[in-house]
């Protein structure tokens, strides 16, 4: 991996988080996200066990399930935004060991159902509705997947039947795309974890809970692919009116958690940084488990 950059650690953000925050936000790499409020947890495309290239190419992808219990020792919900590996593999062994419902599209719902979670675990959504999470909301946010590498989708398709568990990567199809819309602890969040969007459902975003006249807190907006979609930053913030946006999906999921963070081949993080500033945004590049404290209304 020698070929690889590692993030230049000036980019990482690091202040402590502010004792007043009325959501604290945590990054564990890839998409991940913990978000922590009020006494509920929300996990976001949990994938910790980061499989080795041998193991995706040539076998199967086990979940890694010591360090998932180790990193992520709770949650009440665990949302997952299509079914590709290293969104959905370890979302259902973290509802095994904490009870958490698994929420995404009918894919995820497959993936759910063939690592053996039980029904009442399982809420399966196609977007457009809004979701009782404890004491806050989410929802579904249907879009596309960004085309990556040579301009194409990865694993472009649907599982409409439960696939082998552990499953190999292609059998892992993405499924309807979903974008979430997260509100906990009076802090609102939307989560981008694939460079897509649609706009018109920002625009219904906005109808139903009026996102651009005060603006979200942040936003996690998936770094690779960005160059696919025009005007991607300068959209999402047009129509979101983040106060920051916190980078994710910058860096090579294939390493392991513990090791030095290296970038994704094509990611140029820092002018993903510049651009978000250019629009009139706060960027954070949060290390992992860097923690981000958000106040409502403040970001």
């Amino acid at each position: 991996m020698f070929f690889l950059p590692t993030v230049d650690p000036a980019l990482f953000h690091r202040d402590p988080v502010d004792p007043g925050a009325d959501l604290r936000l945590r990054y564990l790499g890839t998409a991940g996200f913990v978000l922590e409020a009020d006494q509920h947890t929300i996990v976001v495309d949990p994938y910790v066990s980061r499989c080795g290239v041998g193991a995706t190419l040539f076998g199967r992808l086990v979940p890694d399930e010591a360090r998932i219990r180790r990193i992520l020792p709770r949650a009440n919900d665990v949302l997952v935004g299509h079914a590709h590996y290293d969104h959905v593999l370890d979302g259902p062994a973290l509802c095994h060991h904490t009870g958490a419902r698994l929420i995404g599209s009918s894919a995820v719902g497959m993936c759910g159902r063939a690592a053996g979670l039980p029904e009442d675990q399982i809420v399966v959504t196609a977007g457009r509705e809004d979701i009782e999470s404890g004491p806050g909301i989410v929802r579904g946010l249907p879009s596309l997947h960004g085309r990556v590498y040579m301009g194409r989708v990865t694993l472009p398709g649907d599982i409409t039947s439960p696939p082998s568990w552990p499953p190999r990567f292609t059998e892992l199809r993405h499924g309807q795309v979903l974008n979430w819309f997260v509100e906990l602890g009076g802090v609102t969040m939307v989560h981008v974890d694939s460079a897509d969007f649609l706009r018109d459902e920002f625009l219904d975003l906005d109808r139903a809970h009026g996102v651009r006249e005060r603006g979200v807190d942040v936003l996690c907006l998936c770094a690779i692919g960005r160059a696919h979609r025009p005007d991607y930053v300068r959209e999402a913030v047009e129509l979101l009116r983040p106060r920051t946006i916190v980078a994710c999906h910058w860096d090579l999921f294939s390493t392991p958690y513990e090791a030095e963070p290296r970038l994704l081949p094509f990611v140029d993080l820092p002018g993903f940084v510049d651009e978000i500033r250019q629009a009139g945004c706060r960027p954070v590049v949060l290390p992992f488990d860097g923690e981000l404290g958000v106040r409502a209304g403040v970001g």
